[in-house]
């Protein structure tokens, strides 16, 4: 049994917080992994303001507490600072969750140079975002998995013209609610959009420039009520499937720096078509056409959008091919992806 150090150093969270609360598709993405290597491993996982406790086999501490000197793998998650330490892991791996052009600094690259670690990606279009001369030890690309409760549904009948976004506001929300007003709820009626989202999810009390950018885009969308638009608070990941089970299709324009996009890839795996545009790794997870479309510009997202709100053959093509194709990668699947890197 290897024994396996993990280390964030972004938001407060552990095992028992991300279950109960609304963690974002990193943070989730660490516990998931934690979860399962400790399935095989001793894992302890280290983040900032982090409770003591064991849950899950996982054993959490607080990253102040102080990591120890050796591990067999240690997985350092996003930070730079989190290079300085465990100095005798016989192997180490960067894990990198954003747009990987915000290495290009002299605090990472510093590190980097020093320290060599092995770059592990979350999709091919974010691999392609390091420039080859990052130094490094190794690359690896592993992609993100989806929960087991987003994995088993069944065929069902398609849904009155229910559309959803359940994700950062900055992601595009500002331009579907434009869409939305001036293009799909002129055509129909009866169409409704759900927008789960919010600031607390993201450390903008942290940022007050973007807390003020995120409250603006979601005024324009509690604006939009008249339109069909309900603005609501995100909600806990175990009630996600329920909004998602109920919606129609899931719209999320997204930006150029989507590397992975864990929400896109929970819909597609419950069986909810997505209308998305070609930003960053956005067209990975959509086939377009067969679970869904990748448009190339505003007035093809529309277009998209109206044709599964109002034809159910379409839809129901589009339903069962998410269903076939879209539900194979677990959580567990990530987690022996890394353990295959365990010396």
């Amino acid at each position: 049994m290897a024994r396996i150090v993990l280390a964030d150093d972004g938001l407060a969270f552990d095992g028992k917080s991300a279950e109960t609360g609304t963690a974002g598709g990193a943070e989730t993405a660490f516990v998931k992994l934690a979860e399962g290597l400790a399935e095989y491993h001793d894992v302890l996982a280290f983040t900032r303001g982090g409770r003591a406790l064991t849950h899950r086999g996982v054993e959490w501490r607080d990253l102040a507490a102080g990591l120890p000197e050796s591990a067999d793998l240690y997985v350092a998650n996003r930070s730079h600072r989190l290079l300085d330490h465990v100095p005798k892991a016989r192997r180490t791996l960067f894990w990198l969750h954003n747009d990987a052009r915000y290495v290009l600094k002299y605090r990472y690259m510093s590190r980097l140079w020093r320290r060599k670690p092995e770059l592990v990606f979350v999709s091919r279009s974010h691999a392609a975002s390091a420039p080859r001369w990052v130094p490094d030890g190794g690359r690896h690309v592993i992609g993100l998995g989806v929960d087991d409760a987003f994995r088993g549904e069944a065929e069902r009948a398609p849904p009155p013209p229910n559309a959803l976004f359940a994700a950062n506001p900055l992601r595009g929300l500002d331009e579907l609610i434009r869409l939305w007003r001036l293009r799909v709820a002129p055509a129909i009626a009866s169409a409704r959009l759900d927008v789960r989202s919010g600031t607390a999810l993201y450390g903008a009390r942290e940022k007050p420039r973007t807390k003020a950018q995120m409250d603006a885009v979601l005024a324009a969308a509690n604006a939009a009520a008249g339109s069909g638009v309900r603005l609501s608070p995100f909600v806990p990941r175990g009630e996600l499937p329920g909004l998602l089970r109920a919606a129609r299709v899931y719209l999320y324009p997204g930006d150029a720096g989507e590397t992975f996009c864990l929400s896109v890839a929970e819909a597609q795996a419950m069986g909810v078509p997505c209308v998305v545009q070609a930003r960053g790794a956005l067209p990975e997870r959509v086939d377009d056409g067969t679970t869904g479309f990748v448009a190339r510009d505003e007035d093809s997202f529309a277009e998209a959008a109206l044709r599964l709100l109002g034809d159910d053959a379409l839809w129901r093509r589009q339903h069962r091919a998410c269903l076939a194709t879209k539900r194979a990668r677990g959580w567990r699947d990530m987690a022996a992806d890394f353990a295959a890197l365990v010396p």
